[in-house]
């Protein structure tokens, strides 16, 4: 999961990562941006007070942050400081994995190209070198908005977003990314148990025997990174199987239950209970 991450820090994020393993948060990588336009410079006019920082710089400290594991730090410079405000410590140490997750992700560097700035709105462009000796990628823009005499990184949809949300916010964004992995996860079973069932003679096996025929599977052992538990049922003569999973915490790191059989995936809110063959179809 990634929780969520201004939108242009997930897309860099997500789109060289299966990420937290599912990966793909719900953004798309920004478009290649012009020299010319990096160049342009808009007069300033907007509530960012005269000798505070200035957009290239917030953009400069927020990545710096994220790389220290600064996370408080780096997201009150940005939209979301409403919410991580909000949380109460506990709720904090929550969610640190899912941070911690997002910041093993931080590039090697990170280039700072050019700014422009209009109104209360800016942008600065960056390019993000995954490794040292890399090639430093396209040119991808970051949003910030002019609030309260300074610049924060994100754009104004997203920043409505987190109004309304508020202390929920990033526990939402967690529980829609865990759906997104659960569903990930479930074709990895049925594609494994498709390979283990043509090497012994059409049979398929349980969620430990699996997992140690398929090591890439190792991590559905436990529900650190998912925030699921997942289970596999199998028929007395081994030739039927069905998966299933849960949320660890209802309604902390998912809301749905999942079932899987020959026919696909189906998906339900049961109260953090287990679907069964004739519910899930329901």
């Amino acid at each position: 999961m990634s929780v969520s991450l201004p939108r242009s820090f997930r897309s860099h994020l997500l789109s060289g990562a299966v990420l937290l393993l599912l990966v793909a948060l719900l953004v798309t990588s920004a478009a290649p941006v012009s020299t010319e336009a990096q160049k342009t410079v808009a007069p300033m006019t907007t509530t960012a007070t005269a000798g505070a920082p200035t957009p290239s710089d917030v953009v400069r400290e927020f990545y710096r942050a994220w790389g220290e594991k600064r996370f408080r730090d780096a997201f009150m410079m940005s939209i979301h400081r409403p919410a991580i405000e909000a949380l109460s410590a506990e709720e904090y140490e929550d969610l640190r994995p899912d941070f911690e997750r997002n910041a093993a992700l931080m590039p090697f560097k990170v280039e700072i190209s050019g700014e422009q700035i209009s109104g209360d709105t800016a942008t600065v462009f960056v390019r993000y070198v995954e490794h040292a000796g890399d090639t430093p990628s396209d040119t991808v823009p970051v949003m910030l908005l002019g609030e309260g005499g300074t610049w924060i990184v994100g754009d104004r949809a997203e920043q409505e977003e987190v109004k309304k949300a508020g202390r929920e916010f990033f526990f939402k964004a967690r529980i829609e990314q865990h759906h997104q992995d659960v569903e990930a996860v479930l074709v990895r079973i049925a594609n494994a148990q498709a390979l283990y069932s043509v090497q012994h003679g059409g049979l398929c096996t349980d969620l430990r025997t699996l997992v140690a025929a398929t090591p890439s599977l190792k991590d559905i052992e436990t529900s650190d990174s998912t925030g699921y538990h997942f289970r596999i049922n199998v028929s007395r003569n081994a030739k039927v199987c069905t998966a299933g999973a849960e949320p660890a915490r209802y309604g902390r790191t998912g809301r749905l239950s999942f079932f899987m059989d020959q026919t696909g995936i189906a998906k339900k809110d049961n109260g953090g209970k287990p679907l069964k063959d004739s519910a899930a179809r329901k």
